[in-house]
């Protein structure tokens, strides 16, 4: 277990150090990593003991850059969400939010290309914020984390670099508490789940203030443009954890096999199985594993009739473009024997 919480600790050293220099994120960023160590309903409270530490400790160090016009109308909005959040974690997999989540966020590509172009502030609105508060405190108790899903916001309202680390604190020190005290409340935190929240927490403190001297001597444009290179960045590894995952819970599988002049592509699904062949002469296939009893009477015959010594058969249904057939695997001793194909 110590093996496992220093390397815990390093890997959120670099994520919260990375985070102020990109604006926020080292929750996001540690999802993946937690999520190998804790069931995912308890990654979101160990990131909140971290997450509730380093807030705390960049108000302390950049307080005087903290837009407190912004932070009246955003923690109102959030507060009640992160009950509500929080509270659906215990019926809701998170995890399907996450793979939502690292869309969205790999979206961010054209605007890391845009980075060096000047942003012009956005209108001010006050209505704005309750629902940017509202999704932020949503989101964060449901996944303990969503930093960088409004980073975009931050950069666009016009406000520096050391504002935005700033105002993203004191948005989120009082959301982080009260996620704390929910999960306790909803049975979620546990002996493993403090230990790892309080190494991330210790780590979080230390990145601090080692960020609190190299902050200032980044300039605007590079601080944005790590923004929202680590947007992408954490986009594409939440895709990568939360697809696995989404897999593995739901016996997938994805396979490519090379076939003659093409390539079939193979998914497992559950208890049913799709695939997509593309043949350079025929283009696009779907095919999809069908009961045997789905087939009509005339095709049962069909089939049948080309049984001869098979003791398993395996029908699937081919669309093409425009047409729609079908084939029929006949298998003996768990070896193909031969196959068919009828319309």
């Amino acid at each position: 277990m110590f093996a496992t919480l220093a390397i815990i600790f390093i890997v959120s050293y670099l994520a919260f150090s990375l985070s102020a220099i990109c604006g926020g994120g080292a929750g996001l960023m540690l999802i993946p990593v937690l999520g190998r160590i804790l069931p995912v309903s308890q990654v979101p409270a160990a990131l909140s003991i971290g997450t509730f530490i380093s807030s705390a400790s960049r108000i302390f160090a950049f307080f005087s850059k903290i837009r407190w016009d912004i932070v009246k109308w955003f923690v109102p909005a959030a507060l009640p969400a992160v009950w509500l959040g929080a509270w659906l974690l215990k019926f809701v997999n998170p995890i399907y939010l996450e793979l939502s989540m690292g869309l969205f966020l790999i979206s961010n590509l054209f605007s890391l290309f845009k980075a060096k172009k000047e942003v012009k502030p956005g209108k001010k609105s006050n209505f704005k914020l309750l629902i940017i508060g509202f999704l932020a405190g949503f989101l964060s108790g449901l996944t303990g984390a969503v930093g960088l899903l409004f980073n975009k916001f931050y950069l666009q309202y016009g406000l520096s670099k050391e504002e935005i680390v700033a105002t993203r604190a004191a948005n989120e020190v009082l959301m982080h508490l009260l996620k704390i005290v929910l999960y306790t409340l909803f049975g979620l935190i546990s002996i493993k789940v403090l230990s790892v929240g309080l190494t991330v927490a210790i780590s979080a403190l230390l990145s601090t203030w080692t960020m609190k001297w190299l902050l200032p001597k980044l300039s605007e444009l590079f601080f944005k443009y790590l923004g929202y290179s680590a947007m992408v960045l954490s986009g594409f590894v939440m895709l990568s954890q939360s697809g696995q995952t989404i897999l593995s819970q739901n016996k997938g599988n994805v396979s490519f096999t090379p076939i003659a002049e093409g390539i079939e592509t193979k998914l497992q699904w559950q208890k049913s199985n799709f695939s997509i062949e593309f043949a350079y002469d025929d283009g696009f296939e779907y095919e999809q594993q069908i009961p045997f009893e789905e087939l009509d009477s005339e095709r049962m015959q069909i089939v049948l009739s080309q049984k001869k010594l098979a003791d398993k058969i395996i029908i699937e249904e081919v669309y093409g473009i425009g047409t729609k057939s079908y084939e029929a695997y006949f298998f003996h001793n768990n070896q193909l024997s031969h196959q068919i194909d009828f319309n």
